[in-house]
């Protein structure tokens, strides 16, 4: 069975600083194209950061991008996500799943709250 989990939210000052990671377990995602995505509270999921498979190229949303930075560890088929200089608007729960997303793989999700 496939999962992907993701984990490192939680409450932070506006400026602050998370790191959340996302762990794939039952089958290894080295190849693939995997991205960060979010839902705001009354809002749709949308796009946050890309990262491919084979050379690691990143692409970003404008909303995040200077301040935040998708990696990965294929050894640990994990994906992470640093995310710095925090706004009360990036408020979301944040998911993680191949880019483009297949929708047997989202998880439960990591809620990061950013106060103003």
């Amino acid at each position: 069975q496939v999962q992907l989990v993701e984990s490192g939210g939680g409450l932070v000052q506006a400026g602050g600083s998370l790191i959340l990671s996302c762990a794939a377990s039952g089958r290894t995602f080295t190849y693939r194209d995997m991205g960060w995505f979010r839902r705001a509270p009354g809002k749709e999921r949308e796009f946050v950061a890309g990262i491919s498979g084979s050379y690691g190229r990143t692409t970003y949303a404008d909303s995040v991008k200077g301040r935040f930075t998708i990696s990965r560890d294929n050894g640990k088929n994990t994906v992470y996500l640093q995310m710095g200089s925090l706004k009360p608007e990036d408020t979301a729960v944040y998911y993680c799943n191949t880019n483009p997303v297949s929708p047997n793989y989202w998880g439960q999700g990591t809620q990061v709250t950013v106060s103003s």
